[in-house]
Parts: structure tokens; sequence; C-alpha cells
């Protein structure tokens, strides 16, 4: 790819991943937009106001984003957040915004920017997934099944939209140190039942923190943003891509319980 002003933009861009990833692009002489609810535009990177799980602000963003730039080279899917609970305790309420914000704000998302992809022939579409999506975690099952819906969806969609030049893919990475553990919502109901819940969270939280920098991610997405034959799936960081590896070897029955004694 020609790297000379081509355009990119991301969503979540404010902070975490998609911040670093935003300044990185920037860096290499991208010019790049960030999509949050609280972001500020900067001398490198613009700023766009979006909720991501409403369609119509999606749609004026993309918009947005056209009238200034003419087109979108490169799509980062990365607004997302957590919970944590055990399922049988879990709002219907907290299930719902899970998979409003990580998929369907994906969705909405996508869905504004295909167009022009289309209509220009060429384009790359990346979502930050998750190895939760894969080695699915105890107390943060919604989690785990929204990173899972996104690699469904992304499988899919490439093979709708291959014929049109547009590239997908889905970077999976382990615990990486943000602020995604603090913004986590988390509930105890049920404690006295699942008595495990506090300390098995705390264990998953502990990985967080002492996990991978976010500026080890955006080089991941930058490289897939720029290979010629990108794969539909990248798992960020080594030793996550020996747990999945193992994962693809060994009885599912096997993984699970071992992924249960982590936690």
């Amino acid at each position: 790819m020609n790297h000379t002003m081509k355009t990119v933009v991301i969503t979540g861009g404010s902070s975490g991943i998609g911040k670093a990833t935003a300044e990185l692009f920037a860096e290499r002489g991208w010019r790049v937009f960030e999509w949050s609810r609280s972001g500020q535009s900067s001398d490198k990177v613009t700023h766009i106001s979006c909720d991501v799980t409403k369609p119509e602000q999606t749609q004026a963003a993309a918009r947005q984003v056209l009238d200034q730039a003419g087109q979108i080279d490169v799509f980062i899917s990365n607004a997302g957040y957590g919970i944590s609970g055990a399922i049988e305790f879990t709002t219907t309420e907290d299930a719902h915004r899970q998979m409003e914000v990580n998929f369907f704000g994906a969705l909405n998302s996508v869905q504004a920017v295909l167009p022009s992809m289309r209509e220009h022939k060429a384009g790359r579409i990346i979502f930050t997934g998750s190895v939760a999506a894969i080695l699915s975690i105890p107390y943060q099952s919604f989690y785990s099944a929204s990173k899972a819906a996104i690699n469904a969806l992304a499988l899919a969609l490439q093979n709708e939209v291959r014929a049109f030049g547009i590239h997908v893919s889905v970077l999976m990475p382990g615990d990486v140190s943000t602020g995604f553990t603090a913004a986590r919502k988390k509930s105890e109901e049920g404690i006295n039942a699942y008595g495990n819940i506090r300390k098995a969270v705390a264990a998953m939280e502990k990985d967080e923190q002492s996990g991978m920098s976010p500026r080890q991610m955006a080089r991941d997405l930058y490289r897939i943003a720029t290979r010629r034959c990108p794969a539909p799936q990248y798992v960020g960081g080594m030793q996550y891509k020996i747990f999945c590896f193992l994962d693809r070897l060994l009885p599912k029955r096997l993984v699970n319980w071992i992924v249960g004694q982590l936690y």
C-alpha cells in the first residue's frame, strides 16, 4: 500500500489500544480520525464525537470523514468495554448492553463505512477481538461471547466483501495493560453461591495490568493494515499464540478445564 495520506478511522480511539493505534498511524504519515464519546482532536488526530451504539451517529461520522478525506482506506473497530459476574445472576440489561457496545457497535460502524469502500473497490476492516473469544473466561462470559460473535461476523463479512477488494481481519489480543480494567462493570451478585467470583476476577485483572502495552497492539494493528494479503485472524502476544495453538491440538474438555483452573 502507498501510505501517503492514506486515511484510517479508529473507534474507541480516545484511550488504550485505540489511542496508541491512532498515534502510531499518525506518526507513519496517515490521516487519522478517531470516533469516541470523549476524545479530543490533536495536531495529528481528528476526533469525531460518536456513540457507536447509535447507527445515526456512526452514519454521520462516516459522512464527516468522507467529506474531509474523500475515502476511508482502513477502518479499525476497537470500541468496547467489559462486564464480569456469574451468568446466573447477570441481568438481561447488562448482558444486552455488553453486546450492544461490543458487537452491535462494531456492526453499526462497519455498515457506515462499507458503502464507500465498495464504491472504491478497496479497503481494510480490522476488528479488535480477544483471545477470550476462543478461551472463554469464567465470570467474563458475556464479554467472551461478544468477541466470539465478532470472530463469526468477520469471517462471514470477508466472504461477502472479497469481490469488492476489501480485506477483513480480527486481532485477538491477550492481556493488555489499559484503562479497560478499571472501566469494567463488576457484579458480585450471587457471591454466596459462587464464592470464587472475587478471586477469579482479581486474578484476571492482575494479569491484565501486567499484560502487554497498548503500543505493542498498535504495532500489530498497523502491520495487519499494511500487509498485502492479511489473514482473517491474528493473535496478539506470543504466549497467547501458544495457548490458541494448544486449543486446536488438545481436547476441548481439557482446555476448558485448564482455563477453569487458572481462574
